[in-house]
C-alpha cells in the first residue's frame, strides 16, 4: 500500500471542459453515448490478451460494414489519411502504372501520395461534383493497361459516390488491383467491397461509423495480398508496411507500435451499435435522412451540386444560394447554436456548405431541427 505521501490524489475537477457540440459537419460525427461509455474502460496495454481479444472482435465487426471475407481485414493506429498512405504504400513501387480517377480533393491526394511513392500516373479529371460512367472508367483503363487503379468511392470534398462495378471490371480485365477510397461511405451506405471487386480499400472511424478519429479500418483481398508477396523492393514506410502490422495484430501479436487500446474500444462499440440496429437498417435510415435532407433544403431554395442518384448519403452539398456568405452562416450556426457544418475548398470554396446527416443525428428529428435552425442563419447572413 502506497504512504499518504506518494498516494496519488483523485480529487479535484478536470482541467478542461470543451463545449458541447452538434456535429453536423463532414467528419467527425456526433459519437454515440455508448461509445464514450465504451473509452472509459480501464486502459490494458497494446500487447495484453484483452487487447488482442477485442482486436480479433473488431476486425470480425470490419468484415460486416466492408462486406467483405477478406481475411486481411484491421484497423491502422492512424486517420483515413493514414488508412490511405497505408494502401498506397503497400501497393505502389517506383514504375507501377497508376490509373487514377481525380474529381475532388481526396483522389488528388491519393496522387500526392503515390507520387511521392514513385508511381508512375495516368489521370482521368472531371471538374469537382461529377462522377464517372461506367463507359468512361471502363474504356480509360482498357486503353492505359495500368497495374494499379484507385479512385474515391465517396468523395468528401464534394458529395458524390461514385460507382464501383465497372472500374473494378475493366480493372481486373487487365490484371490490375483496384484501390478504393470508403473513408466517408463505410458505416452509412453499402460499401460492397466483394460485391464490386474491390482489392484494397481504407475508411476512417469518425464519420459514416459515428466514432472518434484515430483508427483507419482496411480490407485486403487475397487477389491483393499475392501482389504484396510480389513486391520487388520493402516498402519505404515501415510504420505503414502492412505485413508488419498484421503480424502483430493477427499472427505472432509480437510488438510493433503502441496502439490505443480506448480507441479500439470505441470502435468495437460503434461496430456493436451497427450490429445491433441491423447493417442494412442502419444504411436505409442514412438513405431516408438524405432524402428529407434534400428535400428540405430545396424548399428553402437551394440546389444540390451533385446530380440525384450520385450523391453521398450522409454527406450532403447543397451550393451557397447567390448573396449568401457561407461563412457568415457557418459562424452563426457555431456561436448560437452549437452546430458545425463546414464548406468546400479548393475550386468549391465559397460555393458550396458540406453537411453530414450522420450516425445519431440522421434521424427525422435531426434533419428537422438541423434545417430549422440552417434557415434561420441563412436569414441572419443576408
Amino acid at each position: 500500500m502506497m504512504s499518504s505521501s506518494t498516494a496519488v490524489s483523485t480529487e479535484g475537477r478536470i482541467s478542461i471542459q470543451a463545449p458541447k457540440r452538434l456535429l453536423y459537419g463532414p467528419g467527425p460525427s456526433q459519437v454515440h453515448p455508448r461509445i464514450y461509455q465504451a473509452m472509459a474502460q480501464p486502459l490494458v496495454g497494446h500487447l495484453d490478451p484483452y487487447f488482442f481479444q477485442v482486436s480479433q472482435e473488431v476486425q470480425k465487426g470490419l468484415r460486416s460494414v466492408f462486406g467483405t471475407s477478406n481475411e486481411l481485414t484491421l484497423p491502422i493506429s492512424a486517420t483515413g489519411s493514414g488508412g490511405m498512405e497505408t494502401v498506397v504504400s503497400n501497393f505502389i513501387e517506383p514504375g507501377t502504372k497508376l490509373a487514377l480517377f481525380v474529381s475532388g480533393f481526396f483522389a488528388e491526394r491519393i496522387g500526392e501520395m503515390a507520387k511521392r511513392h514513385g508511381a508512375e500516373i495516368v489521370r482521368l479529371e472531371k471538374p469537382w461534383g461529377e462522377y464517372f460512367s461506367d463507359d468512361e472508367a471502363a474504356s480509360f483503363i482498357r486503353r492505359e493497361r495500368p497495374q494499379v487503379v484507385a479512385f474515391v468511392q465517396a468523395e468528401t470534398s464534394t458529395g458524390v459516390f461514385q460507382q464501383s462495378k465497372a472500374i473494378c471490371d475493366a480493372a481486373h480485365e487487365v490484371d490490375a488491383i483496384v484501390i478504393a477510397d470508403c473513408v466517408t461511405s463505410l458505416g452509412a451506405m453499402p460499401v460492397g467491397i466483394d460485391a464490386n471487386g474491390i482489392d484494397a480499400a481504407y475508411s476512417c472511424t469518425q464519420k459514416g461509423l459515428s466514432a472518434p478519429p484515430g483508427l483507419s479500418p482496411v480490407t485486403i483481398s487475397p487477389r491483393a495480398q499475392e501482389r504484396l508477396k510480389a513486391r520487388r523492393l520493402p516498402n519505404r514506410s515501415w510504420y505503414f508496411d502492412l505485413s508488419l502490422i498484421s503480424d502483430y495484430l493477427t499472427v505472432s501479436h509480437r510488438y510493433h507500435h503502441t496502439a490505443s487500446a480506448t480507441l479500439f474500444y470505441a470502435l468495437h462499440e460503434a461496430l456493436a451499435v451497427v450490429a445491433d440496429e441491423g447493417l442494412a437498417q442502419r444504411q436505409q435510415r442514412h438513405k431516408k435522412a438524405h432524402e428529407r435532407f434534400v428535400a428540405g433544403v430545396e424548399k428553402l431554395g437551394l440546389k444540390m451540386h451533385v446530380a440525384e442518384g450520385h450523391r453521398i448519403w450522409n454527406l450532403n452539398t447543397p451550393r451557397v444560394p447567390e448573396g449568401i456568405d457561407d461563412a457568415k452562416v457557418r459562424a452563426y450556426l457555431l456561436g448560437k447554436h452549437g452546430i458545425e457544418i463546414a464548406g468546400g475548398f479548393g475550386p468549391l470554396a465559397g460555393k458550396i456548405f458540406r453537411i453530414g446527416i450522420m450516425g445519431p443525428l440522421a434521424t427525422d428529428e435531426g434533419v428537422d431541427s438541423f434545417l430549422e435552425k440552417f434557415d434561420e442563419a441563412m436569414k441572419a447572413s443576408r
